[in-house]
């Protein structure tokens, strides 16, 4: 029997062949139609007649298929990549076919308008409301031709992501530089040293191996001081999969850019929508592209004028400490880091000894326990990928599991880059019981060294946290509808709620005494450490603020305004006019950053990058209630816990966020906890 089809709680990964997916996926999507055609000859519809045995088809593939996903992003091999890229539109086939399912439609409508309805929960009403809306999103009352073309539309835009995606990844693996005399990287600190040299090791090489993994390029850019030598990786890293670089255009993604953009606006005018950016919003928060726009532009107003001071300072003191008259893009992290170590006497190498992950995470858990009254645990009996991977338990006030999650944290070869939380079983009641959420959380932080635990810097700390935030949107859930439990359902615009809320806490006191504990002697981080790291926190919050509206705006604006007519230059042209607008850093004409640009391109944020921004508003003014009330002392945990965690999807986010606050979420905690100061002034939602 093909191990993939054995009925499993948790995955195997062990047992994952790449010979075994094509079959046992052919397998369960036979299952599923013939299921289905089944469930469409009865007479009548309910609940459980219909929905549940849909959930489960659903269900039955997310099982399958999450795995060999997951596996994809963080063990990649030629071998998988052949068998995911065959996979992948049958998976295409069979999602628009059910979508586009009239019979199944009708019968779904059907449980809506009958009498049951309004005797059902809301998760319930919830999870067929928004199973309605996305038939017609699907294109379901098309006609034939439509329909066709529409499938052929989705199966076309699965297949382009997923190359845009890998092309970046080799693009980024297929370039390294050794280093042989050490004196070429002065200023690096030991630990980047340590990791440059044990990279060499790896490949079976003397000296030190730089490459374009995240916390590589970093580190040079942030602390090497040959300029000549930042220059060099940083050419590379904006060049990655385009037609510049050293690649020679072999992992080029500017027509596959193309391409997308023109699959995307295809599925949106056959639609009827006018173009993808107005599609996209028909599942989000934001009700129209101008007030999103509106909302964008916005904070552009407010913040560019505090990112033009940030960018003069620098500027000034470049010139004055360090002669540079030309800052160059270059020298802004590098400049940046010098001057934050000058102003607030404080550099990465000064926290990261008191933040070893084997006090980071616990601290993390005693947090987790103290806001919502749970426990976690690990499991060393799982079946993992990898032996770096980590996995717990997670138990309620009783005892009780209520769910999982495995830990994947370090930078290497054939992982995707990024940090990420992606679900692997959602939560659902079943005949036999309720089956428990189970999540990956993923990072790329810097190895472990020489056996010791690894040390993550500050700005890592906030990424876990963040991460772990989405992981337990996706756990907590107390939904038993798979459709609207846990992340599932929640507006996209809204779904960066919880793990933006997280990253507060990297900033409390209280919690920093948890989460910090020297390496060496377990000694917290010094309270004179403690502040003047909070002190520099919205150290060039204005730079920073402009980047994500940078990019925010050329995601929505390029959705909005592609057409037939589109060029790559086009695109570049569009990203040029954003910066012009709202960009305040220098800038060089030959710096491809969407050609990686993965959120838009490879993952699920297309017309939506705004949403990080958007959901900050949530998330900020939802911390002003625990400002407001106490951190940890007051009930607002169990408020954030019942009305937001534990609700999923199962309502729209407007309502949850009322019932949690009391009122509609205002735009002046995020300017105050950004330093952009300015007055009130209330932002619709």
């Amino acid at each position: 029997m093909n191990p993939l089809l054995a009925e499993y709680t948790f995955p195997l990964f062990s047992s994952i062949k790449p010979a075994d997916i094509e079959p046992a996926l052919d397998c369960v999507l036979q299952q599923n139609r013939v299921a289905l055609t089944s469930l469409l000859q009865q007479s009548t519809y309910t609940w459980e007649n219909l929905m549940m045995p849909l959930e489960e088809l659903s269900v039955k593939l997310h099982k399958l298929w999450a795995p060999v996903g997951h596996l994809h992003s963080v063990m990649d091999s030629q071998e998988l990549r052949d068998i995911y890229s065959r996979c992948l539109p049958k998976l295409t086939d069979y999602a628009t076919e059910v979508a586009q399912n009239e019979n199944l439609y009708k019968a779904v409508q059907a449980v809506k308008d009958s009498r049951q309805f309004v005797l059902l929960t809301q998760a319930q009403q919830q999870t067929i409301n928004h199973a309605l809306r996305d038939f017609r999103l699907s294109g379901v009352d098309l006609p034939l031709v439509k329909k066709q073309e529409f499938a052929e539309l989705q199966k076309q835009l699965s297949q382009l992501t997923t190359t845009f995606s890998q092309n970046v990844l080799d693009a980024t693996q297929s370039w390294t530089l050794l280093i042989n005399d050490e004196k070429e990287l002065t200023g690096l600190n030991e630990y980047a040293l340590v990791s440059a040299k044990e990279a060499a090791e790896s490949k079976g090489k003397q000296g030190y191996l730089l490459t374009l993994e995240f916390p590589s390029y970093l580190a040079v850019m942030q602390y090497a001081d040959d300029r000549v030598l930042r220059q060099k990786i940083y050419d590379v890293y904006v060049t990655r999969a385009s037609g510049l670089g050293p690649d020679q255009g072999k992992h080029d993604n500017s027509q596959v850019m193309l391409a997308i953009l023109k699959v995307r606006r295809s599925i949106a005018t056959v639609l009827n929508f006018k173009n993808y950016s107005e599609y996209s919003l028909a599942t989000k928060m934001a009700d129209s592209p101008e007030e999103v726009l509106s909302f964008l532009r916005d904070l552009a107003r407010r913040s560019k004028p505090l990112a033009e001071q940030d960018m003069k300072e620098l500027r000034a003191f470049a010139k004055a400490e360090h002669g540079i008259d030309d800052l160059k893009p270059w020298d802004m992290t590098y400049y940046s880091e010098k001057l934050r170590e000058q102003r607030f006497a404080i550099s990465d190498d000064d926290v990261r000894p008191y933040f070893p992950i084997t006090q980071v995470l616990p601290g993390l858990f005693k947090l987790l326990n103290t806001l919502y009254g749970i426990t976690i645990a690990e499991n060393k009996t799982a079946d993992v990928w990898h032996d770096e991977v980590k996995f717990f338990e997670v138990k309620d006030k009783s005892g009780q599991a209520i769910g999982y999650f495995y830990i994947d944290l370090y930078a290497r070869e054939h992982k995707r880059g990024g940090a990420w939380m992606d679900d692997c079983q959602v939560r659902h009641k079943t005949n036999t019981g309720i089956e428990l959420p189970i999540a990956f959380v993923v990072c790329n932080f810097s190895r472990p060294l020489a056996g010791k635990a690894a040390l993550l810097t500050h700005d890592e700390v906030t990424t876990l946290f963040h991460e772990f935030g989405h992981a337990f949107h996706h756990l907590l859930t107390k939904v038993d509808c798979a459709d609207v439990a846990g992340i599932n359902g929640v507006a996209w615009d809204a779904v960066e709620l919880p793990s933006q809320f997280m990253e507060n806490w990297c900033w409390q006191p209280d919690v920093m005494v948890w989460i910090s504990g020297h390496h060496e002697t377990g000694e917290p981080l010094p309270d004179v450490l403690f502040q003047r790291l909070l002190t520099a926190k919205n150290y060039q919050s204005g730079l920073q603020m402009m980047r994500q509206l940078e990019f925010a705006l050329f995601d929505f604006i390029l959705h909005q305004e592609f057409d037939e007519h589109f060029t790559a230059q086009k695109i570049q042209e569009i990203l040029d006019a954003v910066r012009a607008e709202v960009a305040v850093v220098p800038r060089v004409d030959y710096n491809r950053f969407q050609h990686s640009f993965t959120h838009i391109f490879g993952g699920g944020y297309a017309a939506g990058y705004y949403s990080y921004k958007w959901a900050e508003v949530l998330s900020s003014d939802a911390f002003a209630k625990f400002e407001e009330t106490g951190l940890l002392e007051s009930d607002a945990g169990l408020a954030f816990l019942e009305n937001i965690l534990e609700m999923g999807g199962s309502e729209d986010m407007k309502v949850l966020y009322r019932k949690f606050r009391g009122r509609d979420a205002t735009i002046d905690a995020l300017l105050r906890h950004s330093g952009i100061l300015e007055e009130y002034i209330p932002l619709p939602l």
